[in-house]
Formats: structure tokens, sequence, C-alpha cells
């Protein structure tokens, strides 16, 4: 590790004292820190206190705003923490929260800490290849499992009554990812006005029911165990969580989950290709189970996974946006911005096949 910092934290020095002084860990010695990679939006550092406080010390891991091109009302520390600590000892399972600061002065950003949780991330064709047929079958059913026990959570029960709208969702949802889109853009992109004007045109009735939404539900952003019985052991990456429509969050899953032939999927890196591999379960199979557990009607899935493609679009230009101004840190960035034209191009076809 550079002894001038760590990029996107800085001085390991001044992170040290802030632990020490709020009691995470017995001196203001240097942890070791290292950036997770895989993480596209928020950038994720594992943080390893067991050269300064033992070896018994507990992993954690750190998570801050990216650099630069901050959108407006994204990537908010404070909103992530407060879900992950609503959610400790549900039956959702999320990293235990330790610590959050609001203070930027520390890493140049607020962040948080929680507790790290072992498990693998299963994105890649390389890692279909070490699961089997039944190990692929059971993750599917689990993941459509847990975004309908997502989607079930007792929101008094665990104090998130007021944690978002769910009247008016779609809409405030359409205006505001068209906000980031002026904000990000960073090219002409055809097909894009069109998209906009045919989702406001059809934007479906209320959803009677607004649930708490992860807003970023996919495969990859859960840590796994695999044997006999995979389950999912930590459901991350919370930072778009509300409260709102929860076929939203089933629109945009399924516009993850590849399916064998996905020609667009491939140019997808925030995509888990892995569940093209034989066993998984299809996007009809995940779709029906999920209404099965919920008693959802999930008859108008082809616009909600077009309302999908539509705000991953908009992410990934945000992305790209970051990239060209060097703001970004890690590997594979200069392929997200790939992905944008695809995705308004499958949203136009999801909608002429709903129609």
């Amino acid at each position: 590790m550079a002894e001038d910092g760590v990029p996107g934290i800085g001085d390991i020095s001044r992170l040290g004292q802030w632990l020490a002084d709020h009691g995470i860990l017995p001196s203001s010695a240097r942890p070791e820190v290292r950036l997770i990679s895989g993480g596209r939006s928020n950038l994720t550092y594992l943080v390893d206190p067991r050269t300064v406080a033992g070896p018994d010390a507990p992993l954690l891991v750190l998570r801050r705003p990216p650099l630069g091109h901050v959108l407006p009302t994204a990537h908010d520390m404070g909103r992530e923490y407060r879900v992950l600590s609503a959610l400790a000892g549900t039956d959702i399972p999320v990293p235990q929260p330790m610590a959050l600061c609001t203070d930027p002065d520390v890493i140049g950003a607020p962040f948080y800490l929680m507790r790290h949780v072992p498990g693998e991330v299963l994105r890649s064709e390389e890692d279909g290849e070490r699961v089997s047929h039944d190990q692929a079958r059971q993750l599917s059913e689990r993941f459509a499992d847990m975004l309908a026990a997502i989607h079930g959570v007792d929101l008094a029960a665990v104090g998130l009554t007021g944690f978002g709208r769910p009247q008016g969702y779609l809409e405030r949802q359409l205006a505001r990812w068209q906000r980031q889109w002026d904000l990000s853009a960073t090219r002409d992109m055809p097909g894009y006005q069109e998209l906009v004007q045919r989702l406001a045109a059809g934007l479906p009735g209320q959803n009677a029911d607004g649930t708490l939404v992860h807003g970023d539900y996919r495969l990859d952003n859960m840590l796994v165990t695999l044997g006999a019985q995979p389950r999912i052991a930590a459901v991350v990456d919370w930072e778009m969580s509300t409260l709102g429509d929860p076929l939203a969050d089933l629109g945009l899953a399924l516009v993850y989950w590849a399916e064998p032939g996905d020609g667009d999927s491939a140019e997808l890196s925030v995509a888990a290709m892995i569940t093209a591999s034989p066993g998984f379960l299809s996007r009809a199979q995940i779709a029906e189970r999920y209404a099965a557990a919920t008693g959802r009607d999930v008859s108008a899935l082809g616009y909600y996974m077009a309302f999908g493609c539509f705000k991953l679009a908009v992410v990934l230009e945000g992305i790209h946006a970051r990239f060209l101004q060097r703001k970004t840190v890690g590997e594979g960035f200069e392929r997200e911005g790939q992905g944008v034209a695809s995705l308004i191009q499958r949203a136009h076809r999801l909608l002429d096949s709903a129609s």
C-alpha cells in the first residue's frame, strides 16, 4: 500500500484515528485498506484491522460515494446506513452496520462501515462453471424468494415507514432519471427522447401496496455460499433503496437476469452473465415464482422491464461520464458506456411486445 494513501480514502492515518476515536480500533495505527473490485457506483473497500488490533479483529467494509460527478440525491450514505440498520436482525440478511461518518474531512466524503460477510459474488460465465445445475436452480429460487421477502418487510416494525413516498413513485422516478440524464449525458443518444415519451404515456396505475424496494436487485449484489444447499449470506448495495412499486424492483432484476441467447446482455458489464449458465431459471420462471409468493399481478412486467432498461441506461451514462472525467477507481469502466444504446433499444422492443 502506498504511503500517500489509497485512492478514494486518502491518508489512512486520518481514517485510523477516526476508527480509534469511535472505539472501533484500539489505537490510531493504520489499518490495511484495499479497494474491492466489482462496484460501479459507490466505492467499497475492505478494511483489515488485524495487523493493529490482533488476529481476531473482525474484517470491516467501508462504503463511500464515487469520485466526482455525484448527482443530486444520489449516493446518500445516511440512507444506505439507515436501511441496513433497520434490516439487521430480520429475515433479510444484510451486513451488520458498525458506524456512520458524515464528516467529509476524514477521507474526503461521508462513509459508513459494516462488518465483512464471508461469501462469494457470482457474476461471470466462468463463475457459472463452478455451480452445478442443482445449485443454479436453488440459487434462482432463493433469488425470487428473497425479493418477495424484501417486498414483504413490515415497514412499521423495522422503522422504515417514512423511508420514501410510495404514492406517485413511478412518476417521480421517471422525472428523477430524466434529470440525471440531463446532468450526465455525454452524447446524443438515438431513441432516448422517444423512450421517455413512451414510458410517460404508458405509466401503469398506482400500485396500492408500496413496499421497501432495493432499487438495484441482482444476483451479483449479494454474497452467496455454495454447497448442497446454497444460500444468500447477505444482500448488499442498498444505495437506491426506498419505498415504492415492488414491480419496478422485479422489472429491473429481470433486465439484469441473462438468458442463453441474450445478445445485448453481453454488453452490460454490470449484468450477472452467470444466469445464462445451465440450471438457472428463466426470467419467466423467476417472475412466476415471485408472483406465487406475493400474489401480485405481473402481467404488466414488460413495461416495468422497459422502465428498468431506461433507469440502467441513465446509471451507465453517469458512470461513463465519470470515466471520461477520470474520476473512476478500478478497472473496466471504459466498457460501461457501450451498453447504453442497447438498453434503450431493448426498452423499445419490450414496449412493442407489451402493446
